[in-house]
């Protein structure tokens, strides 16, 4: 679904009717990573949410990438996240 599906309920009802996600949704799939990088920096800077990534899947092994920016809680957190998926 695109983005405007997944966070409107409005455009959500209208392009998925019944879906109980469109609308709701609070992950999001980006084609690569630098549609990735993109996506979670305005989340981050402009919704003030805190957002990790990118995130690879689908290769050997968690692949997990840390911004020049990010802060010490970022990257424990990250590490956690990396953890839970090895």
């Amino acid at each position: 679904m695109q983005f405007d599906a997944a966070v409107s309920p409005r455009v959500g009802q209208q392009k998925m009717p019944g879906s109980v996600v469109a609308g709701h949704a609070n992950t999001f799939i980006f084609p690569d990573i630098n549609a990735g990088n993109i996506g979670y920096k305005i989340a981050q800077r402009m919704g003030n949410f805190e957002a990790y990534g990118p995130i690879l899947l689908g290769l050997n092994a968690q692949i997990n990438d840390l911004s020049r920016g990010c802060n010490a809680m970022e990257v424990y957190s990250m590490a956690i996240i990396t953890a839970a998926l090895a």
